[in-house]
């Protein structure tokens, strides 16, 4: 059958970096055809250039049986290949009709026909079987609404070939299964979907079809189902990857950090949570439960009240940015490119920002000093750049949080606080970046990690909190809890504070008894 799409021997490259050399891409309607690599493996140029932001320097795109050419974005959005990109591109203060409508609204003699468009608007949705007001304003809808809304625009413009780009990375679990549902109901519709995600489980239970690139060349293509995730993770990474997550053995000392009450006007609640050393302890929750809330407060980023805090058994009240890290507690922030590093200064300035005085001589910073310690730690994390001066948003997304994870290393945190340490960077740095998690903890420091991917808590940690509404479940060992006990006390089916035991719930049960500490 005539693919919808077909893209054949593409070429680009940027001066004398080489992004695709010859790649291959068919979509056929009413296919999910999965696109994977690793961060700086060509998925971005090649969709950069099928939506025209990009020209190829050499090959062919058919679509719809014919030559297909765009100079932007808007060309391709007419033609019928529309992408949604992680980061929304929505009118906030616009309403939902007139964000589908926008650029192409239905209007006579300038005047825009709202009343028309709204009533467009609920059939489309009506179509995804969402429930959304056309008129209320983007800025009141949820990620994942917002996100639905996405979809209806490419619609909207009649589109063929919609481009997914990590549409899951910000959703619950439940708004997945949400996404999932409508994927399918698109596909079955005729519509030709590219999914690029970074969660292999996703791979077979949403995909058809799957094309893997790596270092700007397509190295394997076929049927999801005739694949496995630890075929995917090879290809990709050009090695074989024995185990995802480390499995060795962490011995538990004293109590590192220490917090009782932590409250603020942040939607913190009467926070409480211990750290020991050598333990790897666990935020779960759903989305907008609170857990980065509770980081900055707990960091001091927020104003906080707290009726007891101690690292090492010192008394820190309040929390401020500063008596942290003079106490050698470090924070790796959610939002990476607007607060955890500085993205227009040298990978060099960003690693040694926290600690002036290891890199200074006599008060004046030492160029040798800082040198000397950037090169050590990008040698032990196996950070990818040309030199220590390269500026950090010319890195890919995994380098940069090595480099953000470097800094906390390199101010010798005793307790790392890590916000989504893993997200929206490919399985490659995954893998490194949980190694050398396991390898802090084995050294006897302390982690605390925050994460909306459960696979990879029960993978990492050592025992696990689980925070609702601003509030943080009692601490459970990770052998007397599961997926479904989590979801109980995410969702308020299950209580589990702080005050009692609460193991009620026959979904809190142990099932990991096995798993060594």
């Amino acid at each position: 059958m005539q693919p919808l799409l077909e893209m054949r021997n593409i070429h680009k490259a940027f001066g004398a970096t080489k992004a695709l050399q010859g790649v291959d891409l068919r979509v056929h309607s009413g296919q999910v055809h999965i696109l994977v690599g690793e961060n700086g493996a060509g998925k971005s140029t090649l969709m950069k250039i099928l939506t025209g932001v990009h020209p190829p320097d050499e090959g062919e795109i058919f679509f719809q049986g014919r030559p297909y050419a765009v100079s932007n974005p808007k060309e391709a959005l007419r033609a019928g290949i529309a992408m949604i990109y992680q980061e929304f591109n929505l009118a906030l203060d616009l309403p939902v009709h007139a964000n589908l409508f926008l650029g192409h609204e239905l209007s006579s003699f300038g005047i825009m026909r709202a009343q028309e468009q709204q009533i467009l608007t609920r059939k489309i949705f009506a179509l995804l079987e969402a429930d959304i007001d056309p008129g209320a304003p983007v800025r009141r809808l949820g990620v994942a609404q917002r996100q639905l809304v996405e979809i209806a625009r490419a619609l909207s413009c009649n589109a063929k070939v919609i481009i997914m780009d990590e549409p899951t990375a910000a959703l619950s679990d439940k708004e997945t299964r949400k996404l999932f549902e409508t994927i399918r109901s698109l596909r079955d519709q005729g519509v030709g979907i590219i999914y690029i995600s970074h969660y292999l489980e996703e791979f077979g239970e949403i995909g058809d079809v799957y094309t893997v690139l790596r270092d700007g060349e397509k190295v394997g293509s076929g049927d999801i189902a005739s694949a496995t995730p630890q075929d995917l993770i090879q290809m990709m990474v050009g090695r074989k990857i024995e185990e995802l997550y480390p499995r060795h053995e962490r011995v538990m000392g004293d109590v590192l950090l220490s917090v009782r009450g932590l409250r603020s006007p942040n939607g913190t609640e009467n926070v409480s949570l211990e750290v020991r050393a050598g333990e790897i302890v666990g935020i779960a929750g759903l989305v907008g439960a609170g857990r980065s809330e509770m980081m900055r407060a707990l960091f001091g980023l927020d104003p906080a009240q707290v009726d007891e805090l101690q690292i090492q058994r010192v008394t820190v009240i309040p929390p401020t940015p500063r008596k942290m890290l003079r106490h050698h507690v470090g924070l790796l922030s959610e939002d990476r490119a607007g607060e955890g590093l500085a993205q227009t200064l040298s990978v060099q300035t960003n690693i040694t920002l926290s600690i002036p005085k290891k890199v200074s001589r006599f008060g004046i910073v030492s160029s040798s000093k800082g040198r000397e310690l950037t090169a050590r730690l990008i040698h032990d994390l196996g950070i990818k750049v040309e030199s220590p001066d390269q500026k950090i948003n010319q890195l890919s997304g995994g380098n940069q949080q090595k480099v953000a994870l470097a800094r906390l290393l390199g101010a010798e945190a005793l307790v790392s606080l890590l916000d989504e340490p893993t997200r929206g960077i490919d399985v490659g740095s995954k893998v490194e970046i949980y190694r050398l998690i396991d390898a802090l903890a084995r050294e006897g420091k302390g982690v605390v990690m925050v994460s909306s991917y459960l696979p990879e808590l029960f993978g990492m940690c050592d025992s696990l909190y689980v925070m609702a509404r601003g509030r943080l479940s009692r601490k459970y060992p990770i052998h007397e809890i599961d997926p479904d006990g989590v979801m109980a006390l995410a969702t308020g089916l299950s209580k589990g504070d702080n005050s009692k035991e609460d193991n009620s719930n026959p979904r809190v049960r142990p099932v990991f008894q096995n798993r060594k500490n």
